[in-house]
């Protein structure tokens, strides 16, 4: 009870949040001698287990989680940096592609300690980005509308299931919309390379009016709420926490090929508690961080393991169909305006939508 009374009395006391973020406190248990502040692209129900038991930790820290959508997030963290402004002490989101742009316009501050150099190569680049979780791309559906044995479990499927069944299937379908959504682009730009019926996907999800939505959490709440039949590419880790806690839904794993994020952490260069975020980095990747990762937080681990209501093949993570999203210069590209611009575009043809941001 004290604990609740304090973290109200702490977001009565906090600064008005700036437009677009979400800002909550939590109150050091003990006395405050530090305040961290994140930026992040993460749902803090997903996040706070791993806040939590930092907490018990470091008692004597406050933490001030300021939440945005990864666009939003991006362009404010860029700002700053250009304008040397006081940056986040920690930059926190699924678009790792955006953070590698960060690190390479020099908004980053280098770390290195014997946690980072344990994390497997792919999720680490320069000393400066960490990723921290697994979470594989997946197909969500609402059990009470669509028997399991219908799900599609390859995107040639989907795209079977969408030719026999438009009628039943139109704007029954969601995805994001990756003109305001980073991880939403990042998973089509991958599509676009690893999928040899991505043309086809997409002009698929034009014909049936495919649903776009921002975030996971939205798409999830529709199928749950019977709005939509099914959604695809949406970030296991929220899917397999909302199936947790009752939604209605099935989570299958792509039998053809498995896009895996990590998501990624990012000290600013110009944080004003550096020694305290590279703490906190240190505890994500811990073996104590990483099992918090593992039971509470995002569920999924680079061992491969399928959490227990997850359908997939038996070999699935094992059979070399995993395509992780390596964190690193490669993810340059995706980001250079005019590709971008050309890319949304011939998305937007697809599904017959404008694209924003131009």
């Amino acid at each position: 009870m004290m604990r609740r009374m304090l973290l109200l009395l702490a977001l009565l006391a906090a600064p008005t949040a700036a437009a677009g973020e979400d800002v909550t406190i939590f109150t050091a248990p003990g006395t405050e001698r530090h305040v961290l502040t994140l930026d992040t692209a993460t749902d803090l129900a997903a996040f706070q287990p791993l806040i939590l038991a930092f907490q018990r930790e470091e008692p004597d820290v406050t933490i001030r989680y300021r939440e945005m959508v990864t666009n939003t997030l991006f362009e404010r963290v860029r700002q700053e940096c250009a304008d040397g402004r006081r940056n986040a002490d920690l930059v926190i989101t699924s678009s790792v592609d955006h953070l590698v742009v960060l690190a390479n316009e020099g908004c980053a501050r280098a770390h290195r300690s014997a946690e980072t150099l344990a994390a497997p190569a792919w999720t680490r680049w320069r000393d400066e980005i960490f990723g921290f979780t697994f979470e594989p791309a997946v197909i969500v559906y609402n059990r009470a509308l669509m028997a399991r044995e219908e799900v599609p479990r390859t995107r040639l499927a989907l795209i079977e299931l969408m030719r026999e069944q438009p009628v039943r299937l139109a704007g029954r379908i969601g995805g994001y919309d990756i003109a305001r959504s980073g991880i939403g682009y990042l998973f089509a730009a991958f599509d676009a390379r690893n999928a040899l019926v991505y043309g086809r996907l997409i002009e698929g999800f034009g014909r049936l009016n495919l649903v776009t939505r921002c975030c996971s959490g939205d798409l999830i709440q529709e199928l749950a709420e019977g709005r939509l039949h099914l959604a695809y590419n949406l970030l296991g880790s929220y899917a397999y926490a909302a199936q947790r806690q009752g939604a209605p839904i099935g989570i299958v794993l792509p039998e053809d090929y498995v896009l895996v994020l990590s998501r990624g952490a990012m000290i600013p260069v110009r944080g004003g508690e550096p020694a305290l975020a590279r703490r906190f980095l240190d505890f994500l990747l811990s073996p104590r961080g990483q099992k918090v990762v593992r039971e509470e937080a995002f569920f999924f681990d680079v061992s491969g393991a399928v959490p227990e209501g997850v359908e997939a093949a038996a070999p699935v993570l094992d059979a070399g169909n995993i395509r992780p999203i390596v964190i690193g210069p490669g993810l340059l590209p995706m980001q250079d305006r005019a590709r971008r611009i050309r890319f949304l575009r011939e998305w937007a043809k697809a599904i017959e939508r404008s694209p924003a941001g131009e």
